[in-house]
């Protein structure tokens, strides 16, 4: 049966709690129980918001610039020295204090709580430098902001693991199905070659990949999507293999429904169940890939913010620099955990025992 609710027939006009159906309601409502899943949801996805405006957090050019009663954007715009009456045309540098007494003399800078981009290099002091009220957790090796890169290095790495687990869910559930529906030689072929698959020495094809090839941001999810599908495989094929032969699948046969029709539109929403617990375990295994790769080099770029890049600084640093190590290891153990709740919440809130049980 849909999970949808049956539309009202008294002539009421449906309201969005209408289609919510009794057993999504109790699965919510499960899921809100386990407090400790619930909270970290919450947690996650207010630092993970919060991180998609990590410009207006933390960076080098200031959000609003009045200066001779005109206002300018300097994030998004590139406005020369000349403009506020300096003597270059280059790029105003906001952060020196010449140009900022100069535009002080006519107006003001709005700017963001870190006056630090993830690239920004404080060239005052001796690198890397232990935290101050001016880079409240120190600087790294080259004298970048660490905080300014645990905000941008956050973003990416939930970017990519949000992104990796869509990509490897479409593609292993599309998997799982063939072979779960079709059975025979089919799965036969595709288990064998899983099987194989599965057994390569995945990290260190993809330490040789990565050193041959330039590490990008969509070069790195192709690698790791190439290994990342297999994950969820096995649970869509069970699924599959388990409901195959029901009667509503055989009488749709019967009927000429299209296979592709009954694979997706019928069988499909049984599997789910099954595959969305599994979700927040995909991604923790996405962000921990590319947390690893950045760790030993062969991750992204070394101009880009990586949460494995602090980490490895933290390792070379232990002895001079402990912030390094400290606050990278803070911000993965807390982010994965997270994750880790959320997963056991939800495969609490579907699974039928607990889904049914009432408060006592």
């Amino acid at each position: 049966m849909s999970d949808l609710a049956v539309q009202p027939t008294d002539g009421q006009v449906p309201t969005a709690r209408t289609w919510i159906s009794p057993l999504t309601k109790r699965r919510i409502e499960s899921f809100k129980r386990n407090k400790r899943g619930y909270w970290s949801l919450i947690v996650l996805s207010f630092f993970f918001v919060l991180s998609l405006f990590a410009e207006f957090i933390a960076n080098d050019r200031p959000i609003l610039v009045h200066y001779d009663g005109n206002f300018y954007f300097p994030m998004y715009q590139r406005i020369p020295e000349t403009t506020f009456g300096g003597f270059f045309p280059t790029e105003a540098e906001y952060r020196e204090k010449e140009v900022q007494d100069l535009i002080e003399e006519k107006g003001w800078i709005l700017w963001q709580p870190i006056r630090y981009s993830f690239d920004t290099i404080n060239f005052q002091r001796e690198h890397p430098a232990s935290p101050t009220w001016e880079n409240i957790l120190g600087t790294d090796e080259s004298g970048r902001d660490v905080a300014a890169n645990v905000i941008y290095g956050f973003r990416i790495a939930m970017l990519f693991g949000i992104v990796l687990t869509g990509l490897s869910s479409i593609i292993g559930i599309a998997a799982g199905a063939v072979q779960g529906y079709f059975g025979g030689w089919v799965d036969l072929i595709f288990q064998r070659v899983i099987e194989i698959w599965a057994g390569m020495p995945r990290l260190f094809l993809l330490i040789i990949l990565a050193s041959i090839l330039t590490p990008s941001f969509l070069l790195l999810l192709f690698l790791l999507l190439i290994f990342e599908w297999m994950a969820l495989v096995g649970v869509v094929r069970a699924e599959f293999l388990r409901t195959r032969n029901f009667e509503y699948v055989r009488a749709a046969r019967s009927l000429g429904v299209k296979d592709s029709v009954i694979m997706f539109r019928h069988v499909l929403p049984n599997a789910m169940t099954a595959t969305l617990t599994f979700l927040p375990f995909v991604m923790i295994g996405s962000i921990t890939a590319l947390t690893s790769l950045d760790f030993l080099g062969f991750g992204l770029q070394d101009e880009l913010p990586s949460l494995g890049d602090i980490l490895r600084q933290g390792k070379s640093n232990i002895g001079n620099a402990p912030w390094l190590g400290i606050t990278g290891f803070l911000v993965v153990a807390i982010t994965l955990s997270l994750l880790i709740f959320i997963g056991e919440a939800v495969r609490d809130a579907f699974d039928p025992r607990k889904t049914f049980q009432t408060e006592s």
